[in-house]
């Protein structure tokens, strides 16, 4: 049994949410969030949103019991870019990409 949650087109770059993925992929779920209660990093906060999405969704759809629940598999995966111009010297144009993210998280029992 698995309990999972998506967030999509979440305004992060999909890279440095890896990154902070990476740091509780595997871990409990109360482990999972204390460690990202003090993280600096801005996906902190919205890998924990997800984290806790998916552990209601284990409560309330699937019966499951919160304190054997562990992360599973965790992702960002790319989303669409939305692509913006800066104006540079001499009546250039630079282009900037604001890349987004969506974010999945698988909860299991152990």
């Amino acid at each position: 049994m698995q309990a999972k949650a998506i967030a999509k087109f979440v305004r992060v770059s999909p890279r440095k949410a890896g990154q902070v993925a990476g740091l509780v992929r595997g871990k409990k779920v109360n482990e999972a969030l204390a460690i990202l209660k003090y993280t600096p990093q801005k996906p902190a906060s919205i890998l924990a949103k997800v984290i806790e999405s998916a552990i209601a969704n284990a409560e309330n759809n699937h019966e499951m019991d919160k304190e054997k629940l562990y992360v599973a598999e965790i992702y960002a995966n790319q989303g669409p870019t939305i692509k913006r111009f800066r104006p540079r010297a001499m009546g250039r144009a630079t282009s900037i990409r604001k890349r987004t993210s969506h974010i999945g998280v698988v909860l299991k029992e152990k």
